[in-house]
């Protein structure tokens, strides 16, 4: 082997070797991150929680009995159905 066949295989020696020690710095340095990462405090994630729906008013019996009599004359004019009184009349009812 002459001088370029040694100079070659050193140069190929070095380069592999700083590849893998470039290799094992890069997996050091990213287990360190991680180890940080779980030692560090968390800041508490900020949920947005949507406000409950608005209550409907509270209605009175007196108020229920309005509203049933004007299905009742909107049924006698013809405007609503039996059937379409009937699931209103069960909507008033149920609350």
């Amino acid at each position: 082997m002459g001088l370029i066949g040694g100079m070659a295989r050193t140069a190929v020696v070095a380069g592999t070797a700083t590849a893998v020690s470039n290799r094992v710095s890069r997996r050091q340095a990213n287990r360190w991150a991680a180890q940080e990462s779980y030692a560090q405090p968390q800041a508490p994630q900020q949920v947005y929680v949507a406000p409950p729906p608005p209550q409907p008013a509270s209605s009175g019996s007196e108020d229920v009995i309005a509203q049933l009599e004007r299905l009742g004359k909107l049924r006698d004019e013809g405007v609503l159905t039996d059937a379409e009184f009937s699931a209103q009349k069960a909507r008033l009812l149920a609350g």
